[in-house]
């Protein structure tokens, strides 16, 4: 997904773990034009940029295609970072600079690696009247961001939650890492979870986790609580590094579920603006230069005209810098 925000904010990242429960309140922005979809992003924000190498996070829907024209993402690039589309429901389809074309279906990973640069287009189909999901970005380290662009799938199995006493608490997919027992099929570049939990009505799931990693718990009902924090719907609860496991208390008669992200917190200071993740700033004017000249970096995404494009929009008057870690 692009972030089409016409005036996109500097976001120098960098994280520092801490102790306890963050909650991060989730801000509205608007995906294009007058009939845009509204999407509630978490990360990154001024306070946290990151989770593991999480670094963006959009949950937008359910939200009917008549009412927001659906997805209408037309090409645009990426650079240093790996996209993550996941879908509750709906269907996208991707075609992308490398010649791949897949859909984005329900319960479904599909992983883009933007490497040393990729343009890509995500499309909701013409059969859709409902979409509703969320896209991530993971940023990629300096020893393999300049590698080749690639694309994964996975279709993770349903696997048991449990309250820790071995009574049922619902059910989970594992579409990056491992947790639970469950491992996705997928290759990542630093150590990562991704899954969504559903969690049964007025049920307790507990889920052992990695000490080492850092997680944040994305709501997309309405009320949870984690660790005995409550969180509303479209927050994010984040949870630093030492935590053995998350309890995650459904108060409510509804299914409720939650994207679970995770992952060994990120090493190295990045600067992300629009839709680039680089290492200063101009290595972020080198990208929009080449995006604006349609350079060979970037490709062509197959299907589209040559006019049809969505143009970088204009850098910030001062130098982008990234955020030196406390």
């Amino acid at each position: 997904m692009s972030n089409v925000e016409a005036e996109p904010a500097e976001m120098e990242c960098g994280g520092d773990p801490v102790d306890g429960v963050e909650v991060i309140e989730p801000r509205l922005v608007p995906l294009g034009g007058v009939r845009a979809m509204q999407v509630n992003r978490t990360l990154p924000t001024r306070d946290r940029s990151m989770v593991g190498a999480w670094c963006f996070a959009d949950h937008y829907g359910p939200e009917p295609v008549s009412q927001s024209g659906g997805m209408q993402v037309i090409p645009h690039p990426h650079t240093g970072l790996q996209t993550v589309s996941w879908l509750f429901e709906g269907e996208i389809e991707h075609r992308d600079s490398a010649g791949v074309e897949a859909m984005v279906l329900p319960g479904e990973m599909n992983l883009m690696s933007a490497g040393y640069g990729i343009s890509h287009s995500e499309i909701s189909t013409e059969r859709v009247e409902m979409l509703h999901g969320v896209q991530l970005w993971v940023a990629l380290p300096d020893a393999v961001r300049d590698g080749h662009n690639g694309f994964q799938h996975y279709a993770p199995p349903a696997v048991d939650l449990t309250d820790g006493s071995g009574a049922p608490a619902g059910t989970m997919k594992v579409f990056a890492g491992t947790l639970g027992g469950s491992t996705a099929d997928i290759t990542t570049a630093t150590p990562l979870l991704g899954a969504e939990l559903l969690i049964d009505p007025s049920a307790t799931a507990v889920v052992d986790v990695d000490t080492t990693f850092e997680h944040g718990v994305l709501l997309d009902t309405e009320a949870l609580t984690v660790n005995g924090v409550a969180i509303g719907r479209a927050s994010l609860a984040y949870v630093g590094p030492g935590a053995t496991r998350l309890e995650l208390a459904n108060p409510t008669d509804a299914v409720a579920r939650v994207v679970l992200l995770g992952g060994a917190p990120f090493d190295e200071d990045i600067i992300m603006w629009w839709n680039f993740v680089g290492r200063d700033h101009d290595e972020i004017v080198g990208y929009r230069e080449e995006w604006q000249a349609r350079g060979e970096r970037f490709g062509t995404v197959g299907g589209w005209g040559a006019d049809e494009w969505i143009p970088a929009p204009p850098l910030p008057n001062s130098r982008l810098k990234p955020r030196k870690r406390r």
